[in-house]
């Protein structure tokens, strides 16, 4: 077994499955603004109430936050020959280097149950996953009318989940039913993944004290890995089973593998050449328009590339070692010749990190990635989450005209991917460059539109009116 890397979740003994502390710093909308504003304009950190629509939204309550009606999962864009191939690394291949020796699902019908105190809005996000699950994935999972589940989704503080796991946002554990029971069995063999040889009982351990979008988050990428794969792969594109965390919600390609997880063919305790005999068959079936497509399979992700990345984007590290391995990630990149969605990832996170004392140089970087994702199919929301930074810079110049065009693709983008953050964002970055065109009616309403999916995105009142003087900021006094 490979040596496995501090970083990886299946590191720690017994090894558990979680979402990783740093994923705001790896989107956009998140991180973009404060950074932005202090390296390209100077901020002062005061609310300009100079426009009326800005006056009005200081002084008023904010909409309540708005919400996502229908998903718009796009079918794989790939050859099922290279779907095969990922369904098997990420269910028998682990984060750390190591392998799992046997298959795993559960087997008959799944019962979920939900405990702690769930924020407004969580059950009509658990109804909407469970309906897709059902749909689209063809799992016979339902909610339990008792006390007892199959699944337990507890709903807890931030502050207990960082003090059960330090490092994680959100987690999913083998065989407990609480958090009580988790902190009781942490060490027991009954807890690690790697023992485990079939799938009876998990909970899920989300934060109830977050912003609407950062629970679904939670909800969709820790469910998914309590019914399916546990690995994550860089180099998909495509799905929420990649640390990068640019997709956010299931897509049409995590669908697919879980809908191929629980296909009659398979069963528990499969070895892996025993699912690789299979998944043909099962994909062909399954999605057929894969079998027309050629395949393009992408080099695997070296350890060393990772292990950089993952430095780069760590909240708790210095901003110099940060840079440093921001920039090894990109050489390792051009050293491998890569031209996809992974080599654009370091020149964005190089471009991120930079964009304080360097702002020239990082605009450089992100039209850099953009280039290289313009390039490769199916990455148009990667490019979204980088066009705002790319706006900032050129709202902070005095240049609205060119923020309007960066930004005009970003809100459509966002609302299809349900990305509320980012799209809040753009919109509010959209105001801004109207305001600095003389356009005052039109920011007005664009900057009205953007609070409610600002509530959703990030939030409470605080949150969102810090969003808003951020941006406000941007402009050049």
């Amino acid at each position: 077994m490979a040596p496995q890397h501090p970083a990886s979740p299946f590191f720690r003994r017994p090894p558990f499955l979680f979402r990783r502390t740093h994923r705001d710093t790896a989107r956009a909308p998140r991180i973009l603004l404060a950074l932005a504003c202090a390296a390209l304009v100077g901020c002062t950190g005061t609310f300009d109430g100079s426009q009326p629509g800005r006056a009005a939204i200081a002084d008023s309550t904010l909409p309540p936050a708005k919400a996502f009606a229908a998903a718009h999962p796009q079918p794989p864009q790939r050859a099922n020959r290279d779907i095969a191939r990922d369904f098997l690394d990420l269910h028998f291949n682990l984060e750390g280097g190591g392998t799992l020796p046997v298959f795993t699902r559960f087997d008959g019908p799944i019962t979920l149950r939900v405990t702690g105190a769930p924020p407004p809005g969580f059950e009509h996000e658990l109804t909407r996953l469970l309906a897709r699950l059902r749909n689209e994935a063809g799992i016979d999972i339902t909610r339990a009318n008792g006390d007892s589940a199959r699944i337990t989704i507890e709903t807890v503080s931030r502050k207990a989940i960082r003090k059960a796991l330090p490092k994680a946002a959100c987690f999913v554990v083998p065989n407990v039913t609480s958090l009580r029971d988790f902190r009781r069995k942490r060490r027991s063999p009954d807890t690690d993944w790697t023992r485990m040889r079939q799938r009876d009982n998990l909970a899920l351990f989300l934060p109830s004290d977050v912003s609407p979008q950062e629970l679904r988050d939670c909800l969709h990428e820790e469910l998914a890995q309590a019914l399916g794969p546990l690995n994550d792969l860089y180099r998909l594109s495509d799905s929420v089973f990649n640390d990068d965390n640019v997709h956010t919600v299931l897509t049409g390609f995590d669908m697919l593998i879980l809908r191929a997880t629980y296909a009659p063919e398979l069963r528990t305790g499969m070895t892996r050449a025993e699912v690789a005999a299979r998944l043909p068959g099962i994909l062909a079936r399954l999605n057929p328009r894969g079998q027309g497509i050629p395949p393009r399979p992408l080099p695997a992700t070296p350890r060393r590339w990772i292990a950089a990345i993952e430095t780069a984007l760590g909240p708790d590290t210095r901003l110099s070692e940060r840079r440093l391995a921001a920039r090894t990630a990109v050489e390792i990149g051009r050293a491998s010749g890569w031209r996809d969605h992974r080599q654009a990832q370091g020149l964005y996170v190089l471009g991120r990190l930079i964009q304080a004392d360097a702002p020239d140089s990082a605009q450089a970087l992100f039209a850099s990635a953009m280039e290289i994702l313009r390039g490769q199919p199916g990455t148009e929301l990667h490019q979204a989450r980088i066009r705002p930074r790319m706006a900032a810079y050129a709202i902070a110049r005095g240049q609205p005209d060119a923020a309007l065009t960066l930004l005009e693709p970003v809100p459509e983008i966002a609302a299809r991917y349900e990305n509320a953050a980012l799209l809040s964002t753009a919109l509010m970055m959209q105001a801004e460059a109207l305001d600095l065109a003389g356009q005052f009616d039109a920011a007005s309403a664009v900057r009205l539109d953007s609070l409610g999916w600002a509530r959703y995105g990030f939030g409470p009142d605080w949150a969102v009116r810090a969003k808003l003087r951020e941006v406000a900021n941007l402009r050049p006094h």
